[in-house]
């Protein structure tokens, strides 16, 4: 009996109600895809016999397939590779249930070369060589909605307004207004325990209905992004229990705060030495590089940092998301800031992604950047200080066909990420922006009908 086979034995003993698993991948557009196995297959799914069609890994956020791109490959089969630390109960349900996830290979054993989760244990594996750790770590913000919406389908708020006025804002780090939600909150975080998630703080976000929980930093990239994952899915699965949705998505109201996910990443020498300290709290050479590469690429990268129509609206000026590559210390209005802290926990703390997107891919790009700055010896601008809205004209892209055409022709992209990637993300989200640009909206028959 191997190592594998012993952990799953015990697992399957320690948790002798469990019936059903769910085995999940997620896909490049951060859809959970799968298949629910008996508790008798689960040996055989743990040894990665479980076989799935490739395209599973490339739906768009509908959950239909790439058609440019599915059929010319002969849409085969690949085999689910198990992610053994993954293997958790899901306290939420009402069944006993446990989940693992998986990523994804070719028939001949071969990691998908689209896989998620490969592109970013591929990059993890190439700081390796430089004798580097990345440690990351995740702010993940989202909404907690009435599960009904109003009568032209707009969310409809949880939060109400303690006067009985209109909802202008959330009670920014409100108590009372946490304790509103304290039996889903202590949910949540009983979950979280169960499946070994190193949640930190919850915060009552700057918007109405809005929250942010943090992960702990993880030296291990791979580790904090599945981690991000099973983080929604904790607090979405709790969430229906409850009656209610939670949503990442990036603005679910216009004229409102948006749901961002801010990543903190340092890096590690052979020693556990953070690299980026150098005893003053201004960071070394090596944190400057990092930090350029992450600047360098910034507009190559949007679509995985903002992959749909709606992640746009979260980029206004003085939203608290940037609208041009910069940096600074201790500076909310920058695209990456570094954090006042101990000297020792020197690191970037970057503000673009929204919380929609795949935490796989913000990691991947994120860690791409910063191993470009590094490996071509980058070089920053000056950091701001005071209002960057201010100091910097919008650069980045503004709008999903924008971020689309630099993605499209990155040749940074295809080194780091690779070229198989580059083409499957570009179709599905080409095809995503086709389905956009056929529907009209309300606004527009309210203007020109």
């Amino acid at each position: 009996m191997t190592d594998n086979d012993s952990a799953v034995q015990t697992f399957l003993e320690q948790h002798p109600d469990i019936e059903v698993f769910e085995v999940m991948l997620l896909d490049l557009c951060g859809g959970l895809r799968g298949k629910w196995v008996t508790r008798d297959k689960l040996p055989k799914v743990m040894a990665g016999g479980l076989k799935i069609p490739l395209s599973t890994l490339a739906f768009d956020v509908w959950g239909r397939d790439a058609e440019e791109w599915v059929f010319n490959t002969g849409d085969g089969d690949g085999y689910c590779a198990p992610e053994l630390r993954t293997l958790v109960a899901a306290p939420w349900l009402e069944r006993p249930t446990g989940q693992v996830l998986m990523s994804m290979r070719e028939v001949d054993g071969s990691k998908c070369r689209y896989d998620p989760r490969y592109l970013l244990e591929g990059l993890q594996e190439r700081f390796g060589k430089l004798g580097l750790t990345p440690v990351l770590a995740s702010e993940m913000e989202f909404h907690l909605l009435k599960a009904e919406r109003d009568e032209i389908g707009r969310p409809v708020h949880s939060q109400q307004d303690r006067v009985g006025g209109a909802l202008g804002a959330g009670q920014t780090y409100g108590i009372d207004t946490m304790e509103d939600m304290s039996v889903l909150m202590h949910e949540v975080r009983d979950a979280c325990t169960a499946q070994g998630l190193p949640v930190d703080t919850l915060i009552k976000e700057a918007a109405p209905s809005q929250y942010e929980i943090n992960l702990y930093h993880r030296a291990d990239a791979l580790e904090a992004a599945d981690q991000a994952a099973m983080l929604q899915r904790v607090i979405r699965g709790v969430a229906r229990k409850h009656g209610y949705v939670a949503t990442f998505m990036a603005k679910p109201f216009g004229n409102l705060a948006g749901n961002g996910m801010h990543v903190h990443c340092s890096l590690l020498d052979a020693d556990g030495n953070n690299v980026f300290d150098d005893g003053t709290g201004q960071g070394t050479e090596m944190l400057r590089q990092a930090i350029a590469g992450c600047l360098d690429t910034m507009a190559e990268s949007m679509l995985m940092f903002a992959p749909s129509l709606n992640s746009y609206r979260r980029f206004r000026r003085g939203s608290h998301a940037p609208l041009a590559p910069s940096w600074g210390y201790e500076n909310r209005t920058v695209s990456v800031r570094v954090p006042a802290d101990a000297p020792a926990a020197t690191r970037i703390e970057h503000r673009v992604s929204g919380a929609d997107a795949n935490p796989y891919l913000v990691f991947a790009a994120i860690l791409a950047g910063m191993l470009r700055g590094i490996e071509h010896k980058l070089t920053p601008p000056e950091p701001l200080e005071g209002n960057a809205y201010e100091q910097l004209p919008p650069s980045l892209p503004r709008y999903l066909p924008d971020a689309l055409a630099r993605f499209e022709t990155s040749a940074h992209i295809e080194e780091y990420l690779g070229a198989e990637f580059r083409k499957v993300y570009t179709i599905l989200k080409q095809q995503e922006l086709d389905e956009y640009d056929s529907h009209v909206t309300p606004l527009e028959y309210d203007a020109n009908l």
